[in-house]
């Protein structure tokens, strides 16, 4: 690899370090292509990533970060999968984890928080971005139309009491 390129990977990995949500550190010893493939499918679906990468680079990358204590989890065959939103990748990783023992958790970065496997586990038990969006959505929809059922509700009981006296003048 000539020097270009590598200085364009220790790039890549800043960029990947700085922009992402969450960076979850993982040993990928074992998996074959095919599996691999199948993890790389189940965190594009979570509009996640996942890259080999070299952990020379990686320590280079996280220098003078906020996270520059995780470079300690650089050891042996790493893989780290990314996101933008900080529960996709945990969730993809710790599903794919729990079904092949061959991908082990070492851990996660996001900012200058650095998380062991515990933390990324809880991370991914947590609902994603989208999850929390709806749920503000469902109950500020719900107040909205407690509102207006609430301001409907005087004028409704007064109709129908207008509507009683009336039936009561045209009985008579």
């Amino acid at each position: 690899m000539e020097r270009a390129q590598k200085a364009e990977a220790v790039e890549t990995l800043k960029g990947i370090f700085a922009d992402s949500g969450v960076v979850v550190v993982t040993h990928y010893s074992g998996l074959t292509v095919a599996e691999m493939t199948a993890l790389r499918g189940r965190l594009r679906e979570a509009d996640a990533k996942l890259t080999v990468v070299k952990n020379r680079f990686a320590k280079i990358a996280l220098q003078g970060t906020p996270g520059e204590a995780a470079a300690d989890m650089f050891t042996g065959p790493v893989a780290i999968a990314y996101s933008a939103d900080p529960v996709a990748a945990p969730k993809a990783a710790v599903d794919f984890a729990k079904g092949n023992e061959k991908l082990v958790l070492i851990g996660g970065v996001m900012g200058a928080e650095i998380f062991d496997k515990a933390g990324v586990e809880a991370l991914s038990k947590m609902p994603s971005r989208e999850e929390l969006i709806a749920t503000i959505v469902a109950r500020l929809t719900g107040q909205a139309s407690q509102v207006v059922s609430r301001l409907n509700a005087p004028g409704q009981a007064l109709a129908g009491a207008i509507g009683v006296i009336g039936e009561k003048a045209a009985a008579a």
